[in-house]
């Protein structure tokens, strides 16, 4: 079953010209270094447009897909995400927050269930 490795990254200080440097370093310099770790399937980066609940300062989601628990450790030891690690320090110092997360066959199921006529355009 497949596992996701999931960033979260919060505003930088230093305003709109450090979150402007943060994004075109980071899509620059550590995208490019991702897409090289052996394992991963899928990666989707999604901006924050705006906040309904909660107190962090988020701008930015990634989320990365491998096939299961196995390969997200390989690749997490592997010399491509070391680099990508050593990266992110730089372009990313403080404000990401890493988290390994894997279906919850409990919630799954539940949410699995929904119905068609109650999917709506972004769960159907």
């Amino acid at each position: 079953m497949s596992v996701t490795l999931l960033a979260l990254y919060r505003r930088p200080e230093g305003g709109d010209e450090a979150l402007h440097t943060f994004r075109r370093r980071y899509r620059d310099e550590h995208l490019p270094l991702i897409r090289q770790v052996p394992g991963l399937r899928s990666i989707h980066v999604a901006s924050i447009d705006r906040r309904l609940m909660g107190d962090d300062d988020l701008v930015l989601v990634t989320r990365m897909v491998f096939d299961d628990g196995e390969a997200l450790d390989a690749a997490l030891s592997s010399d491509e995400m070391k680099a990508a690690g050593r990266n992110l320090r730089e372009v990313a110092p403080g404000i990401v927050s890493l988290f390994v997360a894997e279906p919850d066959a409990e919630m799954g199921a539940i949410a699995a269930d929904l119905p068609a006529e109650e999917a709506g355009p972004d769960r159907g």
